[in-house]
């Protein structure tokens, strides 16, 4: 089986060097074999599964998720209903995040349209920002991400 140095499994897999050690100190690797020289050698199944992490990352699944999952892909015997349990906090997520983003989005289109030009002093998108009462929520809750 042919082994693949860090920097080849890098450009074979899109991801970045520095985050693949990563993947390796978090545990969603494992730590590769090394030569005598003290490089890191991967198996071309490293590339396969630096995907399905990548992948899963760009879904917006936490590590802890992604872990679960190739634990179960590890277990190919397992009944598929935690993997879509994980699918679905997943994607309850998402729905929330939206919810937030679209109440977001009325508010600062309401602040911005607010604006009728002027100097800083009369700015009603700055006066906005300086007084909470102005706003339509009650509470803004920090959306993860931005």
């Amino acid at each position: 089986m042919k082994s693949l140095s860090i920097g080849e499994l890098s450009k074979q897999s899109g991801v970045k060097i520095t985050t693949i050690r990563y993947y390796e100190k978090v545990g969603l690797i494992a730590e590769p074999e090394r030569s005598s020289g003290g490089r890191r050698l991967y198996l071309e199944s490293d590339i396969k599964r630096i995907g399905f992490i990548k992948h899963s990352r760009f879904l917006g699944f936490p590590l802890d998720a992604i872990r679960e999952m190739l634990h179960l892909q590890a277990t190919p015997e397992m009944d598929c209903s935690t993997a879509n349990e994980i699918a679905e906090r997943q994607l309850a997520l998402v729905k929330q995040r939206i919810s937030q983003l679209q109440a977001l989005e009325g508010e600062l289109e309401r602040i911005a349209e607010a604006c009728g030009g002027g100097s800083v002093a009369e700015c009603k998108v700055i006066e906005a920002l300086g007084d909470h009462s102005q706003c339509e929520a009650d509470r803004h809750v920090k959306i993860e991400g931005l």
